[in-house]
């Protein structure tokens, strides 16, 4: 158990890899592509708000738990571990200095997502079932929850925005270099600049979906 507990497992590192595409990749591009029918006004937005509400409570329920709230949380729980006993390596490396830059961002952006996400899953999930009022998450209520106390909640998300975009774009770099997907330098950076191109790609489309509340 203490070994557990304070060596870094090769094994569980592959499975922390693995679970930051597969599924909480998808979902966040999922999650971003549905959140984007901002940008069609209320009804559209709330007609897709309205399709998983028409879904059995106790499937929609297990089926979060199951495929979203275990892997994001042993993602982001094993996350923070690596990043408290984990260190750059500038110099005496294979990899050069952007890719370590890109490593400490990485780290980073994954603490703050951390915060940012208990944020607000508990607004608008647990919210949700808490009060049993699916109008919480609705087109309405991000409205009103974006555009008061002089937007400040809309520069929270945007940086939120950010921060998932590049945690997950330079996640696809990592995960084919930790999988030997990529051995070579030339292919990893190929899909360093793929990465690069996923980044802002990811990042317009989240803006994309909170520009929807303010149009409207």
């Amino acid at each position: 158990m203490s070994f557990a507990l304070t060596r870094e497992s090769f094994f569980w590192h592959r499975v922390h890899s693995l679970t930051g595409i597969v599924p909480i990749g998808f979902y966040i591009l999922q999650h971003l592509t549905l959140n984007s029918f901002s940008l069609a006004g209320p009804a559209k937005f709330d007609g897709v708000i309205g399709f998983f509400e028409s879904v059995p409570k106790h499937v929609l329920l297990a089926a979060e738990v199951l495929l979203i709230w275990t892997p994001l949380l042993f993602h982001a729980l094993y996350g923070l571990f690596i990043a408290n006993r984990s260190k750059p390596n500038y110099f005496g490396s294979r990899y050069n200095w952007s890719q370590n830059l890109m490593y400490v961002l990485q780290r980073w952006s994954g603490i703050a997502l951390f915060f940012f996400l208990t944020y607000h899953v508990i607004s608008t999930t647990v919210h949700k079932y808490a009060t049993n009022d699916p109008r919480v998450i609705e087109y309405a209520a991000w409205q009103t929850k974006l555009t008061e106390n002089g937007y400040l909640l809309l520069a929270v998300y945007a940086l939120g925005v950010l921060a998932a975009s590049y945690h997950l774009s330079y996640g696809i770099w990592n995960f084919c270099i930790r999988w030997g997907i990529t051995v070579s330098d030339r292919s990893q950076a190929a899909v360093q600049r793929f990465s690069a191109v996923a980044f802002v790609a990811i990042t317009l489309l989240g803006w994309a979906a909170l520009a929807g509340f303010l149009m409207h």
